[in-house]
């Protein structure tokens, strides 16, 4: 049974649960403070905070977690990305006031103080930008430094930029991008059995596939055999249309296809003017090629 480090809290723990939910792995826990779960009673979970993860994982204390791509650069441990989860999707930013003279990273000047919860972020940053800096560790909200005198400028985390204006601070340049992850040790490679290797591989594929399956819909329609040319450019699903022939259908043969959900209403009024009949959408809830 693999252990999997879980974000205790906050979305990255809500969207966690829920993604292994959708994968048929129910977290059942005993309570909500709970610290351990199992999941579909093939693996175990335990809650640690997002930025524990990584020590978790490195340590062995964990087969494998989830987490930031943000934190996992704080920590500084080596660890193999198996799969962008494709939530809790930010970016870590160096910011300044808004009525600062200076409009990009390469405008701060030596010894700029920077206040940041990302510290080893921020010295790496620089120093391969060969700026001096002084780094101010903080913790909690960072927005209030450069008006308190603190710092000159921040290196924070934003995801729509709104708390930074509501602030009085705007972003002059970009660190990284960062989304939540499922992450392992290297070290498995080398000091795990097959079968546990296979285990970890079949829970990645079992996320994968309900990621995969997101905006997009199963489309069945009944349609002209004249007009099945255009009706591949219409519907090029994975692999193209499958086309299936239909019991006494005589003109007519069905297409089964996975479409785009954002576009599936001009999928089918095009695909009425063609002549189809019959149109059947439905949710996908995994989707493995």
């Amino acid at each position: 049974m693999l252990r999997i480090a879980l974000p205790n809290k906050g979305r990255l723990s809500d969207d966690s649960r829920d993604l292994f939910n959708q994968a048929g792995l129910d977290v059942l826990v005993r309570g909500d403070r709970a610290l351990t779960a199992s999941l579909g009673g093939e693996f175990e979970a335990i809650f640690v905070r997002a930025q524990d993860v990584p020590e978790f994982i490195a340590d062995g204390a964990a087969d494998a977690g989830i987490t930031g791509f943000d934190l996992v650069q704080e920590s500084d441990r080596e660890l193999d990305s198996l799969l962008d989860l494709e939530f809790g999707k930010c970016s870590l930013v160096i910011a300044c006031r808004d009525d600062a003279s200076i409009s990009s990273v390469a405008e701060l000047e030596d010894n700029t103080r920077v206040a940041t919860a990302f510290p080893m972020v921020a010295r790496r940053y620089f120093a391969n930008a060969e700026m001096q800096v002084q780094v101010v560790p903080i913790s909690g909200a960072a927005e209030i430094a450069p008006h308190l005198g603190i710092a000159d400028v921040i290196l924070d985390v934003t995801s729509t930029g709104s708390t930074l204006k509501t602030n009085g601070l705007r972003a002059i340049g970009t660190v990284l991008t960062s989304s939540a992850r499922l992450y392992a040790s290297p070290s498995r490679k080398t000091l795990w059995c097959d079968e546990k290797l296979a285990a970890l591989d079949q829970l990645a594929g079992a996320l994968a596939s309900v990621i995969r399956a997101r905006g997009k819909r199963y489309l069945m329609a009944n349609v002209p055999r004249a007009a099945l040319e255009q009706v591949k450019k219409i519907l090029p699903g994975l692999n193209g249309p499958t086309v299936v022939d239909i019991l006494n259908g005589g003109e007519h043969v069905a297409v089964h296809a996975v479409v785009q959900a954002k576009s599936v209403y001009k999928t089918i009024a095009s695909l009425k003017q063609l002549g189809a009949e019959g149109i059947l959408l439905t949710r996908i809830e995994r989707l493995v090629p």
